[in-house]
Parts: C-alpha cells; sequence; structure tokens
C-alpha cells in the first residue's frame, strides 16, 4: 500500500527522498509530500497525483535539509486531496504513517476534549497530536515522545516521525507494517520496502513488530517499545532492483499470494466488533430500515469478482436469508434487467473501474435500487457512483491475474453478510461469533495452507504439460473450481473447466480418461461424502486426481493414491515421491472459511504450472488488469 522513505545523514535530501517514493510508485499511492528540518524548523511539501505534481511542488516550494521523511499514500481515511497528504503536522512534529489506527475516533475524541483541532480527516494526523502532546507534557527525549504516543494506539502502524526540537534524529516504528533500515556511510535511512533503499544501500536492518528505532547519521537504536534495548545485526541484499520491488520473488503473483493473509489482516482490521459479534456499520452505508426493507441482493460482477459473488450470494442467503443472484456485468448492460427500489445491488470489481459492471450500476440506480460497491480502489468510479462502499484493503496488485484482490473480496463480502443477518434478525449473536471467529483466524489458517507452496510445485511438475484440466467443488467450492480454472486458463493457456460437482454426470464425465488431471475440491463440509462419490466417479475411470482436503483426511488420502499404471517410470527413489497422493491439506475451519484457503492451491497450482510451461506469468497474452473498454 502507502510509501515511506526516510534519510538522516550529509546530503541533501529532497531528491534522494523523492527518488526513494519513485521506487515505490508500484505499490499505488493517490498523494504524496516531504517534511524536512530546513533549519528553520520542520516544513513541509505536499501534492496530490503523481510524484510529478510533487516536483511542480517542489520547484515552486524548494526544501533543503538533511533529515527528513517522504511518503505516498493510497488513502484509506479521508478522501485523496492534500489536506489528507502525508506528512501531518502537529506543532513541531511531522509523521508519515503506513496502516490503519484502529481506535482513532475514540483518540480524536479524547484530543478534541482537550482543545485540539484537526486539519484533515486521516487517522494519522492522530499520532502527530499524540507525540507533541508527550513533548509537551516533558517527554525527556523525542524517542520518548513517539514511545509515549504508540502506547496509546491500537492497530498497524508503520511510521517515521520528525521534530523541529530534534534537529538530528528520525523515530521510526513498527507493528503489523512493513519498515526496513538502511544502514549507509555517515547516513541512515528507513523505507517500507528496500527498493527505496538500494541507490544508496544493501545493508538493511528489518524492524520487527512492536519495535522503534531512533536513526541518526552515526547510526540507529534499537528498542521495544517497553524501553529494551534490541541488538541485530545487519544483513546484506544482493537482490536487484526489480526483485527487490518483487521482495525476493520470481513474479509479482507469487509475492501477491503470498501476501495474501496480510492483505486479510488489512481488509478485516478495525471492521469487527469482538464483543458483540457484529460487523462495524459507518462505511457499508445501509441502515437497520433499509437492512429489513432489502427483497433482494443482486451482485454484479466480471471475472474473478463474478466468482467472489458467487460466494457472496451463498452467505447472504444463508446468513441473511434475502433471495440471491449473481449477474455478469455485460450480461447485465445488455439486456432490460428489472430492478427495484427494495433491491441491494452489490457491484463487485478490484479496479472499481470495470466498464460493464459501472453500466451495470448506472441501470441499477436509474430503477432506484440501493447499490453497494466492493472495490479495492479508493475513489474509483464504481464506488463514486454508488451509496455505499465496502473497501478491500489488498494494496495494489501488479500480476494481472488476481489473487490477493480475490481473497480479500471474498473476506469483505462474508462480513456484508454477517452485517446484512444481524440487522434482518436472522443471524443470532453466536452464530455471528462463530462465523467472524473463523474470519479473524483465517490468515493464520492460510499461512498454514501457504507452507506446502513445495509440495504444490512438486504437483505442478508432474502435470505442466497437461492439454486440459477439470475442477469440481460444491456449494462455495463450485465458485472456487471456476476461479482455480480461470487462474490456470490465465497464465498457463491450459484449457481448462470449472464444474459444479454435482453436474460432472451431465456432460464433463465424458472427458474423463487417464490423461485427465481433475482437481477435487473435498473439504470436510456439508457437501462432503457427495463429493467424495465425486472423486470415486473420476477414480473409476482411471482420471488423475488432485485433491485439496481436510487435514487428516485418510480417506481421500487412499482414493487419490495414483495406481502403478499413473507412476511415471524413474529411478526407484523418485518414483515413491511420485506415487504419494496428490493432496494438499487446508486446515478443519468453519464452514463459511473454506473459500478463502481452498483457493491458495489453486492459485499456487497455477502458477508454478505456467512458471514451468515459461509462460509470462505476470503479464499473460491478451490480457489487460482493469477491463475499461468493451
Amino acid at each position: 500500500m502507502c510509501g515511506i522513505v526516510a534519510y538522516v545523514g550529509e546530503r541533501e535530501c529532497a531528491g534522494i527522498l523523492v527518488d526513494g517514493l519513485r521506487m515505490l510508485e508500484y505499490r499505488g499511492y493517490d498523494s504524496a509530500g516531504l517534511a524536512l528540518h530546513t533549519g528553520r524548523g520542520v516544513e513541509i511539501v505536499r501534492a496530490v497525483g503523481k510524484l510529478t505534481n510533487l516536483d511542480q511542488a517542489l520547484a515552486k516550494n524548494p526544501l533543503a535539509g538533511r533529515i527528513g521523511i517522504g511518503h505516498t499514500r493510497w488513502a484509506t481515511h479521508g478522501r485523496p486531496n492534500e489536506a489528507n497528504a502525508h506528512p501531518h503536522v502537529a506543532g513541531k512534529v511531522a509523521v508519515v504513517h503506513n496502516g490503519i489506527i484502529e481506535n482513532h475516533a475514540a483518540l480524536r475524541q479524547q484530543l478534541e476534549a482537550k482543545g485540539t483541532r484537526f486539519s484533515s480527516d486521516t487517522d494519522t494526523e492522530i499520532v502527530a497530536h499524540l507525540i507533541q502532546e508527550a513533548m509537551t507534557e516533558g517527554a525527556p527525549s523525542f524517542g520518548e515522545a513517539v514511545r509515549r504516543a504508540l502506547g496509546r494506539v491500537k492497530g498497524a502502524y508503520g511510521i517515521a516521525a520528525v521534530s523541529g526540537d530534534a534537529p538530528d534524529e528520525i523515530v521510526v516504528a513498527k507493528d503489523s507494517s512493513p519498515l526496513v533500515i538502511g544502514v549507509g556511510k555517515d547516513e541512515m535511512l528507513a523505507a517500507s520496502d528496500i527498493p527505496a533503499l538500494l541507490a544508496h544501500t544493501r545493508d538493511v536492518i528489518f524492524l520487527e513488530d512492536g519495535e522503534m528505532a531512533v536513526l541518526r547519521k552515526s547510526g540507529a537504536t534499537i528498542t521495544k517499545l517497553d524501553g529494551t534495548l534490541v541488538t541485530r545485526a545487519a544483513r546484506h541484499i544482493e537482490w536487484s532492483a526489480s526483485q527487490a520491488e518483487k521482495g525476493g520473488y520470481k513474479h509479482f503473483m507469487l509475492k501477491e499470494i503470498m501476501e495474501q493473509p496480510r492483505a486479510i489482516e488489512d481488509t478485516i482490521r478495525g471492521r469487527i466488533n469482538v464483543s458483540e459479534a457484529d460487523v462495524v456499520p459507518e462505511e457499508i452505508g445501509i441502515s437497520v430500515a433499509l437492512a429489513k426493507s432489502i427483497t433482494r441482493v443482486y451482485f454484479v460482477a466480471c471475472g474473478t469478482s463474478a466468482h467472489a459473488a458467487m460466494a457472496g450470494r451463498y452467505w447472504v442467503e444463508q446468513l441473511a436469508k434475502l433471495p440471491s443472484t449473481v449477474e455478469i456485468g455485460s450480461e447485465v448492460r445488455y439486456r432490460e434487467p428489472v430492478f427495484t427500489p427494495t433491491d441491494l445491488v452489490v457491484a463487485v470489481s478490484q479496479s472499481g473501474e470495470t466498464a460493464d459492471t459501472l453500466a451495470a450500476v448506472k441501470a441499477a440506480k436509474a430503477q432506484g435500487a440501493h447499490v453497494l460497491a466492493v472495490a479495492n480502489v479508493l475513489d474509483s468510479a464504481i464506488p463514486r457512483a454508488s451509496e455505499g462502499a465496502l473497501y478491500t484493503h489488498a494494496g495494489p496488485e501488479i500480476g494481472v491475474a488476481s489473487t490477493k484482490c480475490f481473497t480479500t473480496q471474498l473476506a469483505a463480502l462474508l462480513m456484508l453478510a454477517v452485517y446484512l443477518g444481524r440487522r434482518r434478525g436472522t443471524l443470532v449473536q453466536d452464530e455471528a461469533r462463530r462465523v467472524l471467529g473463523g474470519l479473524l483466524r483465517g490468515a493464520h489458517d492460510m499461512r498454514t495452507v501457504l507452507e506446502q507452496k513445495d509440495k504444490i510445485q512438486f504437483i505442478a511438475k508432474k502435470f505442466h504439460r497437461s492439454r486440459d484440466m477439470l475442477f469440481l467443488g460444491r456449494g462455495t467450492g463450485f465458485p472456487i473450481a471456476l476461479e482455480g480454472a480461470l487462474k490456470l486458463k490465465e497464465i498457463s493457456y491450459i484449457h481448462a473447466e470449472g464444474y459444479a460437482a454435482g453436474e460432472m454426470k451431465h456432460g464433463p464425465i465424458a472427458l474423463i480418461d487417464e490423461e485427465m488431471p481433475v482437481v477435487v475440491l473435498c473439504p470436510k463440509d456439508a457437501h462432503y461424502e457427495k463429493t467424495v462419490s465425486n472423486l470415486e466417479e473420476v477414480r473409476a475411470r482411471e482420471g488423475i486426481v488432485i485433491a485439496v482436503c481436510t487435514q487428516g483426511d485418510a480417506e481421500v488420502a487412499r482414493l487419490v493414491t495414483p495406481s502403478i499404471s499413473q507412476i511415471p517410470s524413474r529411478s526407484p527413489r523418485q518414483s515413491f515421491a511420485l506415487s504419494e497422493p496428490d493432496v494438499v491439506e487446508i486446515p478443519e475451519v468453519e464452514p463459511e472459511i473454506l473459500p478463502l484457503l481452498t483457493v491458495v492451491p489453486l492459485q499456487l497450482l497455477a502458477y508454478y504450472i505456467a512458471d514451468y510451461k515459461g509462460t509470462d506469468v505476470d503479464q499473460p497474452r491478451n490480457l489487460a488488469k482493469t477491463v475499461t473498454v468493451e
């Protein structure tokens, strides 16, 4: 998401900071700014839009100094305008911040009660005021003022701060948001990602959660937030700039697959009220009265977003007891759909700019329906055209084939289903607590699945020369089967189809033979026995099964174990490995959480197959990231 750069040393740093921000542009942003200690105090320059606009602002108002911080902002609290751009200033303190301060509303009320006046709508400005307040109340050092301020903060943050009273130091700190220190000669740097540092140093120190550091040109003093001193040696980075942008991964897609637990955490953070087993309502914009008046939920989406919407349909029907339907945007656009004022139209789009979905939104609004957008890009066209917006916080997604945007859409739509169910009285508190508890644990469970990437890579190597592949699932496993097939088609160019497993006898079973890999999603849920029966039908026709099942499922492992005829002729040692069942296990979770986990092996399978085939994984042929034209 946002980008942070900081510098203290012997050189004029405005250009260093802007160049560092430019190396973080791939993360996405809507505004940018700098704060430098100029000798007259801390001065700032900010601009909305791209860094070229910040360059122009600096040309009109140059900043000179050897200590400073910079930021590119991707808005979460407050619209993208200059007032909300970072850095934020309170008194003599300037702060840049990545993340979300969960208790910002309560802290703002406390500060306003003491007479504090705010100049922005952001949660970040609160941090600046807390630091300034600590200094005013007698904190013995700038670092101690930051420490006291962060002791009052709940949420995720990576921050860098400067003060007019501390002309030779920068304070940085992190919790659940990345921050890296760069060690130079007579200079120190910090950034939210390594690319911003590589032009100046390849020696870095990674801050851990709950740590802060005071940076001076002579070095860094790292402590925990309780003041305990931390000693950590620098690491030497050998990455190229391109590799660094990818976090050391070969492709952006793999990086984004691995980022999904963090993206899920960012999407649900601050939105779930654990004590009341409810979803925080403000941004959704649906009152209790409106929720009770809805007679139908009408999902509109395209591509991967349509698969997320299909899962959303299952959840809304189950938890909110509302009739629901999913329509492809282009199909809605070119017929005469009927909407009513009691319809809730949920427009799902990663970019918020998908042309067909936007056209459907306009048609729905023209007929009086209430429209809610689910999107990843703040203030994009579809949210602007809607009455409410539930933003995902996946961060910028560079790979054309969507991964983390998809799973964050799933998380957002599950929260929406709970939200509607609670307001309509169809979802009791204990059931809501069960579902939301599962969602809160979802990121941890997803990390468990990602730990099996080496095994999935091994499976991919066996099947990367396949010409066709079939994906089967039931219930919420059906849209995941569709998504798995789509991912494989998009990046490997292998023909693949996703089917509801119950439809197998209605045609697809004719395709199954000893050369057809069939991916079967069979976690232990309400559909388990039926799906296992489908799996047995595949095996009876000599089909090759790749299964995604619940951890410890010996029955599926037994059924998936390949016959001798399916094991390629290799050395005994290799044959033993190849004879192991092609099974990927997921943790036992609440059934509503299954789609977030079952899709991960399918993403990795598609990625590794494409990589073995040598295709352009991040930018597959003929595809664009955002479809803004017909």
